[in-house]
């Protein structure tokens, strides 16, 4: 590797990276490297990483510079190296990172350098949790805590190929709490909220862990569930039915409060469109308000 390859591939990472000869003399220094350790690149150039300018320790205490340094054991093996690290900050504090080393080897597979790459722990963690909540953002509804309505579309779209490639067979159940406008009249949307929360919880634990509920809208819900016939759809539709009706809320005065849910459901039919599918078990839906509330229809 030419030295003005790396200098130009290393300058753009936003991870440190530095590399040393054989000498472990300190020959490139990159912008990320100053950003995580405070020192610009005129302080460390030219300068062997033994002098001890990081001071790479162990949470042990172990000074890894005087032993156990893994550019040193890249430069002498060849070996790739990683270790979870505290360095010294210019300004005197510790700074956490993950470190990795890695041989450069010239035209005759002879190591002439080492390249040491660390990412800041913290920042890697702060960014797992920041795509964990966008993640979430993405894909959960913020109240119930099962999935949204973006998830649901993006859910059955992909099982509708399922379907339609693999012969996968899948049903849906459309269902809505019942009276839940006079729940919210008569107790307040801070308790309407609750029974949201209380009907999902219960639909979710009791679905197996091939099928998928998500919030539809509203006080209206969507179970996408795997199975091969009406019966088997409607077994599973009345179960839940079923366990809604026997969940309660308790209220301040130690009273419970119970809601029931109106379900429709159907299978999924080679050809058709998901808004087709999702209008017939609508439909069926109405069909079981219709009928008196707390019913289930599969057609």
């Amino acid at each position: 590797m030419q030295s003005k390859d790396y200098h130009e591939i290393l300058s753009y990472m936003y991870e440190g990276v530095y590399v040393v000869d054989k000498q472990r003399k300190i020959i490139f220094w990159n912008s990320g490297s100053e950003q995580i350790t405070g020192y610009k690149q005129e302080e460390v150039l030219n300068r062997h990483c033994h002098d001890n300018i990081l001071q790479h320790v162990t949470e042990d205490g172990t000074e890894l510079c005087f032993g156990g340094c893994p550019l040193h054991h890249t430069l002498a093996t060849g070996e790739v190296m990683e270790a979870e690290v505290f360095l010294h900050h210019k300004e005197g504090h510790r700074v956490p990172v993950t470190v990795k080393a890695i041989p450069v080897y010239d035209e005759e597979k002879n190591i002439v350098a080492a390249i040491e790459v660390f990412t800041d722990s913290r920042y890697k963690k702060t960014t797992y949790e920041e795509n964990r909540k966008l993640k979430e953002m993405l894909t959960i509804d913020d109240l119930t805590g099962i999935a949204n309505r973006r998830y649901l579309d993006f859910y059955l779209s992909n099982i509708r190929i399922e379907n339609e490639e693999f012969d996968v067979p899948f049903g849906i159940l459309f269902f809505d709490i019942d009276f839940f406008k006079k729940v919210n009249d008569t107790h307040g949307h801070i308790i309407g909220d609750e029974i949201l929360k209380l009907v999902s919880k219960t639909v979710q634990a009791s679905l197996r862990n091939d099928d998928k509920i998500g919030r539809w809208g509203g006080e209206e819900f969507i179970a996408v569930i795997k199975v091969d016939n009406n019966e088997e759809l409607l077994r599973i539709a009345e179960k839940l039915k079923l366990l809604v009706s026997q969940s309660f809320y308790e209220m301040e005065d130690k009273s419970k409060l119970s809601v029931t849910v109106s379900i429709g459901g159907t299978l999924f039919e080679k050809g058709e469109t998901i808004e087709e599918l999702i209008a017939r078990a609508d439909a069926n839906m109405y069909n079981s308000k219709d009928s008196g509330r707390n019913k289930v229809t599969i057609k």
